[in-house]
């Protein structure tokens, strides 16, 4: 049987502290020096409907320092959903590789191509949710405080779909999760439901700027018009004034706390200079995890299909 990695819900709090473990356990290999090859003569298709340097790298390199190769699929190279449909991709990629990675804008594609292919899937991201990205940063966050108990994370900016899996996360393991975001601009309802009726984490949504960083273990943010937004950014720049993260935002915690961002960020917008190159910043911890996260997923995922 084989399993995909499309939500964080699909996998139990076990399950996530063992991708957690893992994780620790590659990159310390790696770091060693060791050779450890669980991907020699697999291969692994990228698909990129949406364009990312950072995935990219992270899932390329990552796959071939564990022995496999990792071949590149562009926009140019397939319209999933548009030139060819998306099931036919699943099927034709299948019949060639060991395992897909997707990164798309439609949420609906991705679970189609997980449906529809009969080797493991990971989504590398969509217009709804970036599971990978998360589990980069739970690993940087337990990292960096030694476990994830009594943690209060505010991330602040857009609903978005990196908040979404933020929420889908608070519905596997206990979370203090605020989103500090201007009105109109708040998370997926339905998944922010998901996550409040789950009773497992403490999850607020708030505009008010001083309560809502109050006590913050960690400060997240990202860039305040994303992909297929560009058209919005000047109107964004002037709704989202008031919650830069900044050394004011910063001091406003009352604790010495992290400041994360998951890349490319825009300095001098959604976060200052002085921020992002402060002590508490661990955006770069936090970029390098995503290759050690991605890893752990494709190895268990991987294991899991072949036995």
């Amino acid at each position: 049987m084989k399993r995909d990695f499309i939500h964080i819900t699909d996998y139990k709090l076990s399950e996530i502290h063992d991708f957690l473990d893992t994780s620790v356990e590659i990159k310390n290999r790696l770091h060693r020096g060791e050779v450890f090859k669980p991907f020699e003569g697999k291969s692994l298709a990228m698909i990129f409907a949406k364009p990312s340097a950072r995935t990219r790298v992270s899932f390329e390199t990552g796959f071939f320092r564990l022995g496999g190769h990792a071949l590149y699929l562009g926009p140019n190279d397939i319209g999933i959903g548009k030139r060819e449909a998306v099931k036919d991709i699943a099927r034709v990629l299948s019949r060639y590789n060991d395992m897909i990675m997707a990164r798309l804008f439609d949420h609906q594609h991705m679970i189609e191509l997980a449906e529809t292919s009969s080797i493991p899937v990971i989504n590398g991201l969509t217009d709804y949710n970036h599971p990978c990205q998360i589990m980069a940063d739970i690993l940087t966050i337990y990292e960096h405080r030694g476990n994830l108990d009594n943690c209060k994370v505010v991330y602040v900016g857009d609903g978005n779909n990196i908040v979404n899996s933020w929420l889908k996360l608070a519905s596997t393991i206990p979370l203090d999760f605020t989103c500090l975001c201007p009105n109109g601009f708040e998370p997926d309802k339905a998944t922010l439901k998901l996550a409040q009726e789950s009773n497992l984490s403490s999850i607020k949504v708030t505009d008010n700027v001083s309560d809502g960083v109050l006590g913050a273990d960690v400060i997240y943010t990202d860039v305040w018009a994303s992909m297929g937004q560009k058209e919005e950014a000047e109107a964004r720049e002037k709704i989202f004034s008031n919650f830069q993260v900044n050394s004011k935002m910063m001091n406003m915690t009352n604790k010495e706390t992290l400041f994360m961002h998951c890349l490319p960020a825009e300095r001098g917008r959604e976060v200052t200079d002085a921020v992002i190159e402060s002590s508490n910043s661990i955006v770069f911890d936090q970029a390098e995890n995503r290759m050690h996260a991605q890893n752990a997923i494709m190895v268990k995922l991987m294991k899991e299909s072949n036995s």
